[in-house]
């Protein structure tokens, strides 16, 4: 039975899916997916059209609303949004180091996550829009990073149930490889670093003291997590969002107390650190990231740990060098490494499965090129000039080999431009689909 609240200029209503874990076999085991229909108050009867919103991720749930503001607000305005919690996250049948011990073993639970990509995404929300809508009836979609990647595959296996596209920061290379991601990615998040610096200069010495720190005696965070120098440096996800950077700041500036034996890290910073590094709420996110670009006709479909390796290829990440030789220690971005099994509880359970997942080659192809070339769907995105974690040269170039698209590049805002936008994305996109830019 479906579940209504009233929030402030809001109506919301639960709404729970049985689809079949492996869409290929509809007989076989059934998952649950759960969405969250909002609809503006006093509008909950008429008969407007449907925007299904894709979060980023990927093992990211849906925003939960408080009420009617940010890029929702903007939605309301014409639509009836439903908020999805793509399988394994959120309120829908959960994946995580408790439920996947009942799988059975590595292998299984491996083989079980292999069928939490886009393309099993968009089998649910293709079975979802018929139960709620009816067959004939199609919705708009709107997706947010990842969710953009699911978009593009939407395309490439089910246009028929669209009739327009909103991608915000997120066109993916669709034949880019990881270790082409990753090759690509570390110099933006070179010149990210190299930004913060100019912001606060005080923070190159903020971080060489406390990674020095570090090299010598690894920290224990609150949950047990380890704090390793390398483990300090994944802290530069930050900085590809607007406010990132000052957040990191913030952060490194709290970052010592005087204790009975001498100078400390404190309580205040391992916390914040934790906040930002455990995976405890999205562990899908670690264990099947680099997966999301795993197809088999490109460089064979592995992708093998590929921000580890490629790593090697820019030196001036390297924590240690940078100490001996006095230059800034780096901070990395959104990258995956295998080392975060090791200094992560809520990972470290999931270890061999994440390796096998990373030796796994017969990842199926999630975009279809000749189906793309050829798409009638109209696609609105927002292509962020200074993204640090979609490639701007990989997205011009699918926006090139997709038909019917039209892009707004822009460095006004960074990846995470449609929520801290007051919807002001949002309503680009949405203008330039009426015809009003």
């Amino acid at each position: 039975m479906s579940t209504t609240s009233r929030l402030p200029g809001i109506v919301t209503t639960d709404h729970v899916f049985r689809v079949p874990l492996d869409h290929a076999r509809p007989e076989g085991e059934r998952i649950e997916v759960y969405a969250r229909e909002v609809v503006a108050a006093g509008r909950e009867d008429e008969n407007l059209p449907w925007l299904l919103f894709l979060q980023g991720g990927p093992g990211g749930k849906a925003a939960r609303p408080h009420g009617r503001d940010g890029w929702l607000g903007r939605a309301l305005d014409g639509y009836r949004v439903l908020l999805l919690d793509q399988r394994g996250t959120g309120r829908s049948t959960p994946a995580n180091r408790q439920t996947l011990a009942h799988r059975g073993d590595a292998r299984a639970q491996a083989d079980h996550l292999a069928h939490f990509r886009a393309d099993s995404i968009v089998r649910d929300a293709e079975l979802i829009r018929r139960l709620l809508l009816g067959e004939d009836r199609r919705w708009s979609v709107l997706g947010q990073s990842y969710g953009s990647f699911c978009i593009l595959t939407y395309l490439s296996l089910a246009p028929e149930g669209l009739t327009e596209a909103f991608v915000t920061g997120g066109l993916a290379g669709l034949r880019s490889s990881a270790d082409d991601v990753y090759r690509a990615a570390y110099p933006r998040v070179a010149e990210k670093n190299t930004a913060h610096h100019r912001r606060y200069p005080q923070d190159v010495e903020a971080a060489r003291r406390i990674a020095e720190h570090l090299l010598a005696r690894p920290a224990v965070l609150p949950d047990g997590g380890t704090l390793t120098v390398q483990a300090f440096q994944a802290l530069g996800l930050l900085l590809g969002g607007g406010a990132g950077s000052h957040s990191l700041h913030y952060l490194l500036e709290e970052a010592w107390v005087e204790g009975a034996e001498g100078a400390e890290l404190s309580d205040t910073f391992l916390a914040g650190v934790q906040a930002q590094l455990s995976f405890a709420t999205g562990p899908l996110y670690a264990v099947l990231h680099e997966s999301i670009y795993g197809q088999r006709s490109v460089d064979g479909g592995g992708t093998g740990w590929a921000a580890e390796r490629v790593r090697k290829e820019f030196p001036q990440f390297d924590a240690e060098q940078a100490l001996a030789t006095g230059s800034p220690v780096l901070f990395t971005g959104e990258m995956i490494y295998p080392w975060m099994f090791d200094t992560d509880p809520a990972l470290r359970p999931l270890r061999e499965t994440a390796q096998l997942l990373a030796e796994r080659t017969d990842w199926p192809d999630l975009y279809d090129l000749d189906r793309l070339a050829a798409n009638t769907v109209p696609v609105y995105a927002a292509v962020y000039h200074d993204d640090m974690y979609v490639d701007t040269a990989d997205s011009l170039a699918t926006a090139r080999a997709v038909a019917n698209v039209r892009t707004w590049v822009t460095n006004e805002w960074e990846h995470d431009g449609l929520r801290v936008s007051g919807g002001a994305v949002l309503d680009r996109l949405i203008r330039m689909a009426r015809g009003e830019l």
